[in-house]
């Protein structure tokens, strides 16, 4: 998840629409199904789950992964029977019955649950919360005057500044102009009438009426600070509207109240979220949030789409023949909620790593990524807490279209402070597409031979979304849940492996491949494949599933 303007449009506008219903079909050559398919007899670059799936025989066998993102659709038809479930408490009964610190964790935790009872959907962006903490002690200082212990915090702080600059007056910008689309949408739909009495307009007719009354060497921005209200610039706004999938005088205001949230709260130094979390904020207290991982609460934005996609493609239902099947319903979801709008807060994720490691998670899945970490320290003792359990993690290299060897991105088990890595049960995961050849790695997906693992696919990957529907979507977060159903099919059938044989299976079972490829965020830069990770692969669960075999006969 990351603070576009577009991935907020994604989020929170056209996830509310009727995703395309695709019932499952049975042939394997499908677009839903691409990503299951074999390189070698499919010429597919896919991660080779039919081929192991059908030679895998049932066991008793259970495997929990837990996913740390957003709320959950927790009555998804093809999610509801994937729900761990906390056999230890008793549901609704405002007792912590287990004695594990949270009160009626039935299925999982919300650590950005209010005193109210409801849940945190604006925070903070992580540099917001930076500046806040350093503005008093770095502000008047010189990068001379520093010890070595404090230059690292203080370059992060100064990386803050820009970035806390940058993006309030991109956001408000954009206010100003939803603003100027709001106050004249009405009107323009009025006066379209005129020209197009059965509104069958489109985007080529409307440009074409524009072109024919715009003001020569008068940009749409003039007009709109000018409060001009000619034709052209009406024109000109309605099909940016348009062209940002706001189809709608309602989605139109809903985005406008949006941008402005953002502007301020998530980057306003003067709000903070924590304020109204449950629960002392202290990552060492137990118990911060509520129970509420569904997000279909009355009365407050749903917030589910982002979770339910993603542990959809870990977990789906595999024998109701509806929507999609995961990897084995062997496999089941531990929801716990810490993403907000706006950038996750290090003692939430530390809190959930160290949650989902206690409550018995064998895999964490973590679809999300921020450029900036205020309490890194925190989260690394978490990683290491999970390793010293046997508990993998698997984390997404993030869609800025970067080499995030250059560009920092959190969490991960590399600090950028000249530290090596610190642990080995954590591995990130780039994205690639069903086209094999020079666009094969996907053009959001960042990349680094160092702190990139592998790739996997994620571009156009099928998945179920709220309220019982299917609907395609892309991005480094839907290539994070192939590793961990990986992860969890390896253990279900060889459960004495340990984390770090698991992750060297993963990392060497995975299929080289050797040809150039454009680089993310380039037009026509090429390089080898293998340069763009660690491995230089592609995940092969076919290949993982037959190292882990013969891994653990060499054990016994």
């Amino acid at each position: 998840m990351k603070k576009s303007l577009f991935i907020l449009a994604t989020l929170f506008i056209l996830s509310c629409k009727t995703s395309i219903d695709f019932s499952k079909r049975e042939s394997k050559k499908d677009a839903t199904n691409w990503y299951k398919e074999d390189f070698a007899s499919d010429s597919i670059p896919g991660i080779s789950l039919f081929k192991v799936s059908s030679r895998l025989k049932s066991n008793k066998n259970k495997v929990i992964v837990a996913v740390l993102d957003t709320q959950i659709d927790a009555t998804h038809e093809d999610l509801k029977n994937s729900l761990w479930v906390n056999q230890n408490e008793i549901a609704n009964n405002n007792i912590d019955d287990d004695h594990n610190g949270y009160i009626d964790d039935v299925n999982g935790w919300n650590f950005l649950g209010t005193k109210s009872g409801n849940y945190i959907v604006w925070a903070n962006f992580e540099f917001t919360r930076i500046i806040r903490k350093y503005d008093s002690v770095f502000k008047r200082k010189k990068r001379e005057d520093l010890s070595k212990k404090d230059l690292f915090k203080y370059n992060e702080y100064r990386r803050a500044l820009e970035h806390q600059n940058k993006w309030s007056d991109y956001y408000s910008n954009t206010l100003k102009s939803m603003n100027y689309h709001v106050s004249n949408y009405p009107s323009i739909k009025d006066t379209l009438k005129y020209f197009f009495p059965k509104e069958n307009y489109n985007l080529k007719k409307l440009d074409s009426l524009y072109r024919k009354y715009k003001i020569k060497n008068k940009t749409f921005i003039e007009r709109r600070d000018n409060n001009d209200k000619d034709l052209a610039a009406m024109l000109d706004s309605y099909m940016i509207t348009l062209e940002s999938n706001l189809n709608t005088f309602k989605e139109v205001v809903e985005y406008r109240e949006q941008i402005d949230s953002v502007l301020n709260k998530n980057c306003n130094l003067d709000y903070n979220e924590r304020n109204y979390i449950q629960g002392k904020q202290d990552f060492f207290i137990k118990g911060q949030g509520n129970n509420k991982i569904n997000a279909k609460i009355r009365g407050i934005r749903i917030f589910s789409d982002h979770s339910t996609k993603v542990s959809s493609i870990i977990a789906a239902n595999i024998k109701n023949n509806k929507g999609i099947s995961g990897f084995s319903d062997s496999i089941k979801i531990m929801p716990l909620s810490i993403s907000p709008s706006g950038d996750e807060h290090d003692h939430d994720i530390a809190a959930a790593i160290r949650y989902a490691v206690d409550n018995g998670a064998k895999i964490i899945n973590m679809s999300f990524t921020k450029e900036f970490s205020l309490y890194p320290e925190l989260v690394t003792e978490a990683i290491l807490y999970a390793e010293k359990h046997n508990v993998l993690i698997v984390h997404i290299a993030g869609n800025d279209r970067f080499n995030v060897d250059d560009n920092p991105i959190y969490p991960n088990d590399y600090l950028y402070d000249d530290k090596p890595e610190v642990s080995n049960n954590f591995i990130s995961v780039g994205s690639i597409n069903k086209n094999y050849g020079e666009k094969m790695v996907s053009s959001f997906s960042n990349y680094g031979k160092v702190n990139v693992d592998l790739f996997a696919p994620g571009e156009d990957i099928y998945t179920a979304i709220p309220d019982n529907q299917y609907g395609f979507d892309s991005g480094t977060s839907l290539a994070a849940p192939m590793v961990s159903g990986a992860a969890a099919l390896i253990w279900l059938y060889y459960p004495k492996l340990t984390v770090q044989q698991v992750k060297q299976i993963i990392l060497e079972s995975g299929t080289p491949y050797d040809l150039d490829v454009i680089v993310p965020g380039t037009k026509d830069k090429k390089v080898k494949f293998s340069e763009l990770s660690k491995t230089g692969k592609v995940l092969n669960v076919y290949n993982a599933i037959q190292m882990a075999k013969e891994m653990s006969n060499k054990k016994q």
